[in-house]
């Protein structure tokens, strides 16, 4: 059976990339198409997000907006990618540590997120990247792959970062949609629930907790959770450099280093190992 151009992710490629999009018409164009879909987003979340209502805020009717783009799907993952292509404030130098590099594409994901909320509502793993969010990836991947760790690693250690950023977002999202709909804050509704503290005092443990001060000014989750996230790849990158020392191979990428019948132990397979390491002991990293 022959796809349809709404079912075809060749298709969308195109059009992310803007090879073969058609002509744009006076007053309309697939770029002002997505950027009233960010700005309809912004307003109402993507559960208001319809073709439709793109088309109304256009003044075009809705048929017009499918000779650029074929449908909803195809329009959120270009309105990811513009957005995506936004200026990220608060970038670390080039010459910092992996962990700021890090830390940098972190926080420029998170307050992306907050001028955009829905991109945290966009979920599946068939959303198709446009060279925006590709270059955001890259970006990320090439923070740690100096690191000692394998090409696999890195890959995990960036999707881990990206799901973590992902997630707080989300919490934020649902939280301020059930706000919406309810009328009630989160702490005007959990002051409400006497009932339920009543019951507390027989757990010990958290009791203590609550008496201590523990719920009174909790930690921010985003500072809290990304500090903690970085420490444990910080100490996964400790435990390769440690572990190719004691097995001889190269400190950088972890290839077998011949070594010499005498004199001193060579620590690097090649000379370009050897300037990585250099770069990095520069940078403040070792």
């Amino acid at each position: 059976m022959t796809r349809g151009r709404a079912e075809d992710p060749d298709h969308v490629v195109e059009l992310l990339w803007r090879e073969g999009a058609a002509e744009p018409r006076p007053g309309l164009s697939l770029d002002r198409i997505v950027r009233a879909g960010v700005e309809l987003a912004d307003a109402e979340g993507l559960a208001g997000l319809s073709m439709r209502k793109v088309a109304e805020r256009l003044g075009f009717t809705t048929m017009s907006l499918y000779r650029h783009v074929p449908g909803r799907d195809q329009l959120i993952d270009l309105m990811c990618d513009e957005v995506a292509g936004e200026t990220a404030g608060g970038s670390a130098a080039a010459g910092d540590g992996w962990r700021a590099r890090l830390e940098a594409c972190a926080r420029a994901g998170w307050e992306l997120r907050r001028r955009h909320p829905w991109l945290a509502e966009v979920r599946g793993g068939r959303h198709v990247p446009g060279p925006n969010i590709i270059a955001r990836y890259e970006q990320m991947l090439s923070t740690v792959t100096d690191t000692g760790l394998t090409p696999a690693e890195v890959i995990a250690v960036v999707g881990l970062v990206g799901r973590f950023v992902d997630s707080e977002a989300l919490l934020l999202v649902e939280a301020a949609e059930t706000e919406r709909r309810s009328g009630v804050s989160e702490e005007e509704w959990w002051g409400g629930r006497d009932t339920l503290f009543e019951r507390l005092y027989g757990y010990p443990t958290l009791t203590r907790l609550w008496e201590q001060g523990g719920f009174d000014r909790p930690e921010d989750p985003f500072e809290f959770g990304l500090a903690r996230l970085l420490d444990g790849i910080e100490l996964l990158i400790r435990q390769r450099y440690e572990s190719r020392d004691e097995t001889g191979g190269c400190v950088v990428c972890g290839a077998p280093v011949d070594q010499p019948a005498a004199g001193r132990p060579r620590a690097y397979c090649s000379a370009s190992c050897r300037q990585r390491a250099y770069r990095r002991r520069t940078a403040g990293q070792d």
